[in-house]
């Protein structure tokens, strides 16, 4: 790397920059110009001097990745974009934080042009940056041959003192340090303010040293307000490092040029006219114009996107000759950036009868895994802790590690997450941005509670983040109610974009993968048992695929029993006594709500139909079930401590328990008098 060289547009630029977020913040009369003010140098030297990649396509595979943590900043992010000519316009700029523009109020995935991830819950985008390190360590490992250096890029991540206050980040860099990813390159905005006040209020800790600890390299800018070469050497050094993250500490002046600058005053509010007016003045910019670029800043970013669209060029020249020479691996890398999955892969999808042997659908998932995984290289999977008990690494996996601690090869697709639920799920959503990986991550169901901010935003930014969520009811047994979930489901159910999979036995659980990898822009949760489940009469993957099915039929029925998981079995049983007893009794499954809510009316209707009252039964709160059912019966309080089929005693959760529960609906409704509508009738 070249020494500094300062440039005659340098200081123009990042007072354009400056300016510009100011007058953007302030004509939303919304928003926080003070850290992209503060961080307008770093962003200017960074994408002038070392930033990778092609505005004129921004989905380039082996770009630079760039991820803003700290999403509040998000008008410096949308001011680089449109000055590197992405498909964002001024006009774009001034309609920050309007309906339906492309410059939302924090960063979105997928909505404009040039954002990675999605950033504003703090502490989020610096574990995708983590989950985008590993993507690339993972893909050049396994791609990149001599002489075809393939996939190479870097991820830089902008983040904050309030990124670095919150959990999810220190998990994520606890992970990384011990991956030793040299790719990483995080930009810490020392600048002293959230909006409490002064950081002394509540973060005195040495970060530096923390980092350390994690085993990052760190390196520091004392004046990260115009040491323009500073920051450059900072970079170009953390770049040198190829065995560990690096965090470079950058003190700057919060919204500086302004007359708040260092201020908490300047975090989260728009200057004053005066004041903008007066900065201007101060950076040699026309103080009676807004949104005012000059030509020379034009020009200079304009030149590093004809930069980047060389290097595309250069790259597509070299995966064109990388094919001739090894074609089986270009078709292979081809595929997965394509999204493709390979044609016929669902035929190892095991298939169950009943007559096949009751299993755990923790194990049935296993199965699944083992039949897939050899045949979806792209599936990359992990752990927080609980790989014995979750069933997710299969016989043909190798660890993702470091070769040099001798546990495995970045090659590896299986991830020890350790105990970090929440760090695991960004960085699966990372893991997902980068692209050509499929992520699954595992956990105990009531412990995909603590990912809960990660898995929001794996269904805001349509990530096909799969979990593996076991042990998901009373049905674990001794582990109690502190194991136990009870409201999870809820939860998760009512997150939008997101399929809930909770499968009845091995078609079920085989159809909730298969859903799972089809639905490229959902993530899901399998929400599977510890307890062994029969494979049901009528099953089939075909059908769970419509979320929702008749499991057991009788025309003229008195009742309709609806259940999911391990309680359709129970259902079932109930069923067969109270049909022993008159009471016609028909049972259906419905394994994933939001899957059954997409099906045709008409198919609805003839599920869950009109005619006879319908009773929901799961092991779990029945919010929700209203829906779908007429009554619900489950749990209305915590689980308890015992073996699991005392606990389900005790609970009322068993055939004959139900079969009397069934009774008294069917007789409620009897005496009520009337039509039984199906509840799916609604007015809206």
């Amino acid at each position: 790397m070249s020494k500094f060289t300062a440039h005659s547009t340098d200081d123009i630029a990042i007072a354009t920059i400056r300016a510009l977020a100011a007058d953007v913040v302030g004509k939303a009369n919304s928003g926080h110009p003070g850290a992209p003010m503060g961080m307008a140098p770093v962003a200017h030297v960074l994408f002038t001097r070392f930033f990778n990649a092609n505005p004129k396509n921004s989905k380039w595979f082996n770009r630079d990745r760039f991820v803003l943590s700290n999403g509040h900043a998000c008008a410096l992010q949308y001011i680089l974009l449109h000055l590197l000519g992405y498909k964002l316009s001024m006009d774009d700029l001034k309609q920050f934080r309007q309906i339906d523009s492309l410059t939302p109020g924090h960063p979105e995935a997928g909505h404009t042009d040039g954002v990675e991830v999605t950033t504003g819950p703090l502490g989020q985008g610096f574990a995708n940056g983590v989950g985008l390190a590993i993507a690339q360590a993972h893909l050049g490992a396994t791609f990149n041959k001599d002489g075809y250096d393939l996939i190479n890029n870097y991820t830089y991540v902008f983040t904050g003192d309030g990124c670095l206050m919150e959990g999810v980040a220190s998990e994520a860099a606890s992970l990384a340090g011990h991956l030793q990813l040299g790719n990483l390159i995080a930009i810490y905005d020392d600048n002293h303010i959230s909006i409490d006040g002064d950081t002394a209020v509540a973060f005195t800790e040495d970060v530096e040293k923390r980092f350390q600890a994690y085993g990052w390299q760190t390196l520091h800018v004392d004046n990260g307000d115009s040491d323009l070469e500073s920051i450059y050497n900072a970079i170009a050094e953390a770049r040198k490092e190829k065995n560990k993250p690096t965090l470079i500490r950058l003190r700057t002046t919060i919204g500086y040029g302004s007359k708040q600058q260092g201020t908490h005053g300047v975090h989260g509010a728009p200057l004053k006219a005066d004041d903008i007016q007066a900065l201007k003045t101060k950076f040699g910019l026309p103080a009676d114009q807004s949104f005012y670029v000059p030509k020379e800043t034009y020009d200079i970013y304009h030149e590093v996107a004809a930069r980047g669209a060389k290097l595309e060029a250069a790259w597509n020249d070299l995966v064109s000759s990388y094919g001739q020479k090894y074609p089986s691996e270009y078709a292979e890398l081809t595929r997965r950036i394509a999204g493709k999955l390979p044609d016929g892969w669902e035929k190892s999808l095991p298939v169950y009868k009943p007559s096949d042997a009751a299993q755990a659908s923790r194990k049935l998932s296993e199965i699944v895994l083992s039949a897939i995984v050899p045949i979806l290289p792209e599936l990359v999977g992990g752990s927080a802790d609980l790989t014995g008990s979750n069933l997710t690494r299969t016989k043909t996996m190798i660890d993702f590690q470091p070769e040099s601690t001798g546990l495995g090869s970045y090659k590896g697709t299986y991830i020890r997450y350790g105990v970090r639920e929440h760090g695991m799920g960004a960085i699966a959503n990372g893991l997902h941005a980068y692209g050509g990986i499929i992520p699954f991550v595992a956990t105990f169901m009531n412990f995909v509670s603590y990912a809960a901010g990660a898995v929001r935003l794996s269904a805001l930014s349509k990530h096909q983040v799969i979990w593996v969520a076991t042990h998901d009811s009373i049905g674990l047994g001794e582990d109690g109610p502190t194991h136990q979930p009870i409201e999870t489901a809820v939860h998760l159910r009512a997150i939008p974009n997101l399929d809930f999979w909770r499968p009845a036995d091995g078609n079920e659980t085989s159809a909730a993968y298969y859903s799972a990898l089809t639905r490229r822009h959902t993530p899901s949760v399998l929400s599977l048992s510890r307890q062994n489940l029969p494979n049901l009469e009528g099953s089939t993957i075909e059908r769970a695929l419509k979320g929702g099915y008749v499991v057991h039929e009788v025309e003229g029925e008195d009742l309709t029993i609806v259940s999911t998981g391990s309680e359709v079995s129970i259902a079932l049983e109930a069923a067969q006594k109270l049909n022993a007893e008159g009471v016609k009794t028909r049972v259906v499954s419905l394994p994933c709500w939001s899957i059954f809510d997409l099906q045709p009316a008409e198919y609805k209707l003839s599920v869950l139909r009109s005619g006879a009252p319908i009773l929901a039964v799961e092991a779990l709160s029945t919010i929700g079930w209203q829906k779908y059912s007429h009554e619900a019966f489950g749990l209305t309080g915590w689980g308890a401590s015992g073996p699991y089929k005392k606990v389900y005693e005790k609970f009322g959760l068993t055939g004959p328990n139900i079969a009397a529960v069934g009774k008294k609906v069917v007789d409620f409704y009897k005496k009520k008098g009337g039509e039984v509508v199906s509840p799916l009738v609604k007015a809206i």
